[in-house]
């Protein structure tokens, strides 16, 4: 068992070597970066997996000015390789971070990036004691350390600091961009994204593009954004999602590096509750592991694992994207809460713009965010998509309780799963015939009831879960849902639910006897029969309209 202190929220390689914290090798990619064949590589992974740490990481290992870093790889893989003694120490490096620059307004954001700007060119301040520097470039300098310099003169300022450095050191230049989209994440949900991008899309390109002074650039973030948005010409990119196999072990831990976590700390037994929370990414064909919520879980040995990585987030945009107005995504949500899968398109390029309109680009969204993982590739475009893991679940639960939380008293509904659960049927009857009402008023859904009864086996996914392992069968579309609900306690009793829409020509009697005709049929009983459940009650549910007719049999 290791004493070592584990690195929670620190992102400086230099901090984390020096002063012995617990450390997951990820140098031999280094060697990767090196060799690579694109001059510039852009790897987009879902935030706290590690990106800066490693983009720090990277920083250490070039960086040629001021002082040398060769001891702190002193054991670490890339040191077995030749590319070692080659290349490191050997670079003037830009290392920029924009993982804060996430403000309301334009003006606040040029101006965190002005900051992010000028913290770089003052730790290259010693450029202004030598002979590198021409008298302009020198006023240039000055004015981004005093923080004067406009849109359209600070749009230079990454070309500028590699020409200067390549002139003082007679080195190319490598470029280190961390969370190059969190700018742009916050223009979209504040209404400036068309500045932002034409700003950060001239910075980008006069650093990248066609750069005779570079060596290699590296950029990190959550999103690869679309050409056309920002990397607009840059024909040496190479992109690296996480559905390549490419650099697929960079971020994040895979199976047997957490399972050494674990057992350095003494928690193995522990594993299989830290699989069905943590990990289920799928990187490029690897199980990967959220790396924030396994050093989160190991520090803290909860009697009980818990959403670490959740709790880091401001999930509003997801909320707004999955459930907002004018969204019918409400299905696919209960799909993925049952732990189905979902077939969708997926695009590795995202105009944030439209986001709003294109349907299925929420799917890629939410799979590059961290949100969902790929199953399986279907073809060239289209993936079977599925939540990861329990602690991405309870966002979706959370997520469908806002939802209920604006379009229903949430009261009624945990009033009428409680009576559920209870057994006590004449209340959920009651209950249910309000909910029913509450949601219809809302929606006004005349024309389409079963929407209304769909949200209905949400809202029993995410109040009753806890107790009940849930199940929907849908059946013809929208027109029926079957469910069945197996209690974790298999001492508790057991229910299936039929929900069946009358016919213009039939009768509810008649429309409920034929619902638990068919709950009789299908043998739904015996399946909780066969785990052990020994109390089953079985409900039949007819509707027409906002009005419904219930009857129950045990």
């Amino acid at each position: 068992m290791t004493t070592k202190k584990l690195p929670i929220g620190l992102s400086d390689f230099k901090e984390l070597i020096e002063n012995d914290y617990y450390y997951i090798d990820k140098t031999k990619y280094i060697k990767d970066i090196i060799k690579s064949s694109s001059k510039i590589l852009l790897l987009p992974r879902p935030r706290r997996f590690g990106k800066t740490l490693n983009l720090s990481m990277l920083k250490y290992f070039f960086d040629k000015s001021l002082e040398n870093h060769k001891e702190l790889f002193k054991g670490l893989e890339i040191e077995k390789h030749d590319v070692f003694e080659l290349h490191q120490g050997k670079y003037p490096v830009i290392f920029l971070t924009f993982k804060d620059v996430k403000h309301s307004q334009w003006e606040a954001c040029f101006s965190s990036i002005k900051t992010a700007v000028k913290k770089e060119y003052s730790r290259h301040r010693y450029l202004l004691e030598t002979d590198t520097l021409y008298p302009e470039d020198k006023t240039y300098f000055q004015d981004i350390l005093s923080s004067e310099l406009k849109e359209t003169g600070c749009d230079q300022a990454l070309y500028n600091l590699s020409e200067y450095l390549h002139r003082h050191y007679n080195e190319k230049v490598i470029i280190l961009i961390d969370e190059y989209d969190t700018p742009i994440h916050a223009a979209y949900t504040y209404g400036y994204y068309n500045k932002l991008i034409e700003f950060i899309r001239n910075f980008l390109s006069a650093g990248l593009k066609d750069n005779s002074f570079l060596f290699k650039g590296v950029l990190t973030g959550i999103l690869r954004v679309a050409n056309e948005s920002v990397f607009s010409g840059l024909n040496n990119l190479g992109v690296y999602t996480l559905l390549d196999k490419e650099f697929n072990t960079f971020f994040g831990f895979t199976e047997p590096e957490t399972a050494r976590v674990l057992k350095d700390y003494d928690l193995s037994n522990r594993f299989n509750e830290v699989s069905s929370w943590y990990n289920g990414y799928n990187f490029g064909g690897e199980i990967i592991y959220n790396p924030w919520s396994i050093l989160q879980f190991t520090h803290r040995n909860p009697d009980f694992p818990a959403p670490y990585w959740v709790n880091t987030a401001d999930t509003g945009m997801i909320d707004r994207l999955a459930t907002g107005e004018g969204r019918e995504l409400k299905e696919e949500i209960g799909q993925l809460l049952e732990g189905n899968t979902i077939i969708k398109p997926v695009y590795d390029s995202i105009v944030m713009k439209d986001l709003e309109t294109g349907e299925n680009l929420i799917w890629s969204f939410l799979l590059f965010s961290g949100y969902l993982k790929t199953v399986k590739n279907m073809d060239f475009e289209t993936w079977e998509l599925k939540v990861p893991n329990e602690e991405v679940r309870y966002i979706y639960r959370n997520m469908i309780r806002v939802w209920f939380d604006r379009k229903v008293r949430s009261a009624s509904l945990e009033e009428m799963t409680k009576a559920l659960q209870e057994g006590d049927i004449k209340l959920f009857e009651i209950m249910l015939r309000k909910v029913v009402i509450q949601v219809m008023s809302y929606h006004d859904l005349a024309g389409e009831p079963e929407k209304v009864y769909h949200a209905l086996v949400l809202g029993m996914l995410v109040w009753m879960s806890f107790a009940y392992e849930i199940r929907s069968n849908r059946e013809s579309g929208y027109g029926r849902y079957d469910i069945m609900m197996k209690p974790r306690d298999l001492k508790k009793h057991g229910i299936i639910i039929e929900f069946k829409m009358i016919d213009e020509e039939k009768t509810p009697e008649h429309t409920l006897k034929k619902a638990m005709e068919q709950i009789e049929k299908r043998k739904y009983a015996a399946e909780l029969e066969a785990a052990g459940v020994k109390e089953i009650i079985k409900i039949a549910v007819a509707f027409k309209g906002k009005e419904l007719w219930l009857e129950h049999k045990r």
